[in-house]
């Protein structure tokens, strides 16, 4: 048994347990027994019988949600393709597990850490479902945007070098009519090197201080004098600025759903922490070296 395979997240274990809540395609119901033969039925639903090893049952909801944790490149295989492969393999599992009368302490630990992920989030499916509606995404882009102004943007390109020296070289080119793109596939160490230094848009706020100064201060055309950030030394040029609305709700509803979930899961574990008993060890009484101990269940 695969002890160590992590659980699926809140939002894809929902989605695959809305799937298996509902009535699945018309595939036909298995009944093995010694001779493997097939008895179909009109639906499949996840508390259907696929199997039974030494009596115990594995259901066509243990197969979805296996074929869900499959490797991306098997997420496109037809059912048919992949429905013996993985109940042979379940069938296999649920044989070997039954020979493991008493789980090992690292066994039992792994089991348990399994159930409470599994646990915990299917808990938070119903926090987030209550919590991420139109209504609360309408109410926190009004919180966001409703008096919004419009804010200046930047359109930039830069050449990123390691020190000043090459800068200046690279500054003095560019006053004799170098081309800006062109030096910087050519010396840029950044990224956007390849692409002639283009950096896209941005706003206040999205570029570290000293370079965000330099363009701001900056006229449309104009290249910089030799920046340093943390990152080297920067060659600036600033294409052209122009000023932007506030964006449409449906730009930013995953980012606000996004917010929402976050903070509606922060304070129901808030909520929960303040109502609970926890007593819990600190590093001064338990010596954390133990995190690294590979051989901490072999004592």
């Amino acid at each position: 048994m695969d002890c160590q395979r992590r659980p699926i997240g809140a939002a894809k274990h929902k989605e695959y347990m809305m799937q298996i809540r509902s009535t699945l395609l018309l595939a036909p119901v298995f009944s093995f027994g010694l001779a493997g033969q097939v008895a179909a039925q009109d639906t499949v639903t996840a508390d259907t019988v696929l199997a039974t090893v030494n009596g115990d049952e594995i259901t066509a909801g243990q197969l979805l949600l296996i074929r869900a944790q499959l490797p991306q490149q098997y997420q496109q295989v037809p059912p048919d393709a992949l429905f013996s492969g993985l109940l042979d393999q379940v069938i296999q599992q649920t044989l070997l597990a039954q020979q493991v009368d008493s789980p090992d302490p690292q066994t039992k630990a792994a089991l348990k850490n399994e159930e409470r992920a599994v646990l915990a989030s299917a808990a938070l499916e119903d926090v987030v479902s209550a919590a991420v509606t139109d209504e609360a995404i309408q109410q926190k882009y009004d919180e966001a945007y409703a008096d919004a102004e419009p804010t200046k943007e930047y359109s930039a390109s830069h050449i990123l070098v390691e020190t000043e020296e090459e800068a200046a070289d690279l500054k003095t080119q560019l006053d004799e009519g170098a081309d800006f793109a062109e030096l910087a596939r050519e010396n840029s160490t950044g990224p956007s090197g390849p692409n002639g230094g283009e950096l896209g848009w941005f706003s206040e706020g999205m570029m570290v201080p000293e370079f965000e100064q330099a363009v701001m201060a900056m006229a449309p055309g104009q290249v910089s004098d030799p920046i340093e950030t943390q990152f080297g030394w920067h060659v600036i040029k600033l294409t052209e600025t122009r000023m932007a609305d506030a964006p449409t709700l449906e730009e930013v509803r995953g980012e606000l759903a996004g917010q929402i979930q976050q903070e509606a899961v922060e304070a129901h574990l808030n909520e929960l922490t303040d109502g609970s008993e926890i007593d819990r060890a600190t590093a001064e009484e338990i010596d954390p070296s133990f995190l690294t101990a590979g051989d901490l269940f072999d004592e």
